[in-house]
């Protein structure tokens, strides 16, 4: 069964400080980062990533062959984990993809929330190779991990009637907006339950983008292959909680995969609100 629930968009103002942050980092990453066609500058951002998590205080490291950036709290216990890829396609900036979704890691992760752990993995554009080696390699460890929330473009807003799509195979009526203005979150199999927590957390909360939530067995990934074109796909995949936090990606900006998918066109108030809203739900 899909289950969907827009908000009304309720705009209190975020912080003009967080926002400038975001483009700042943003800006800092969107350059072209694939991993073997630009590998220096791929592996100069991953040692960049790791650096600044390990200047948090987080217990980093690298994990596997494709060098997925682990980032993990000094306190033991269970996880609850944020992901995002960091490399890009081959000539493109990224900006949207990913670099959007790896500030807002960032400045979760400068809140050193008790139990919270951060994952930036490789070779998310080779067929999300870096992050099926790490479910492959949590396997056998004591690593328990409560949820994953990876982030998948995060920036893009277009508030213009019609600019929303939907993937062809999803009937309209399950989009209770066609307007660019919300971020979606997708809950596949035993993402069900942590989809929905984080759409009750924003029922209550002020200052947090529309929330558009789908939740679906596995098997719709097939069916709707748009559903599993992200990082939360191998961790369902394994029987591990994950849902996709996402801007849609094609289904609503021009500029995915382009040479055009540059800082300046992104809504950094929207992801600020973004921020606000994924700190809210790890802290619930």
């Amino acid at each position: 069964m899909l289950v969907r629930r827009a908000l009304p968009l309720r705009r209190a103002t975020p912080s003009s400080d967080t926002a400038r942050w975001l483009r700042e980092r943003v800006e800092g990453l969107a350059v072209p980062r694939h991993a073997t066609w630009e590998a220096s500058t791929n592996r100069r951002i991953a040692d960049d990533l790791a650096r600044e998590l390990e200047d948090l205080g987080y217990r980093t490291r690298f994990q596997g062959p494709h060098r997925n950036v682990l980032a993990l709290p000094r306190s033991t216990g269970p996880i609850r984990l944020v992901a995002a890829h960091y490399d890009g396609v081959p000539g493109c900036p990224g900006a949207d993809d990913n670099a959007s979704a790896v500030a807002v890691l960032l400045a979760v992760a400068r809140r050193r929330l008790p139990g919270v752990g951060f994952a930036l993995f490789n070779r998310e554009e080779d067929g999300l190779v870096g992050s099926r080696d790490f479910v492959e390699w949590l396997k056998g460890r004591e690593l328990q991990l409560d949820e994953v929330h990876v982030l998948e473009m995060l920036g893009y807003t277009d508030p213009r009637p019609g600019a929303q799509r939907l993937p062809p195979l999803l009937p309209r009526f399950l989009a209770p907006t066609d307007r660019g203005d919300f971020i979606g979150v997708v809950g596949l199999g035993c993402g069900h339950g942590l989809a929905a927590k984080v759409r009750r957390t924003a029922d209550g909360a002020l200052g947090v983008p529309p929330v558009v939530s789908l939740q679906a067995p596995l098997f719709c990934a097939h069916v709707v292959p748009e559903l599993g074109l992200s990082d939360h796909l191998p961790f369902v995949s394994a029987g591990r909680p994950a849902v996709m936090w996402t801007d849609t990606a094609f289904l609503r900006t021009p500029h995915y995969h382009q040479l055009s998918d540059t800082p300046d066109t992104l809504d950094y108030a929207f992801m600020a609100e973004v921020e606000t809203l994924l700190a809210t739900v790890l802290a619930a």
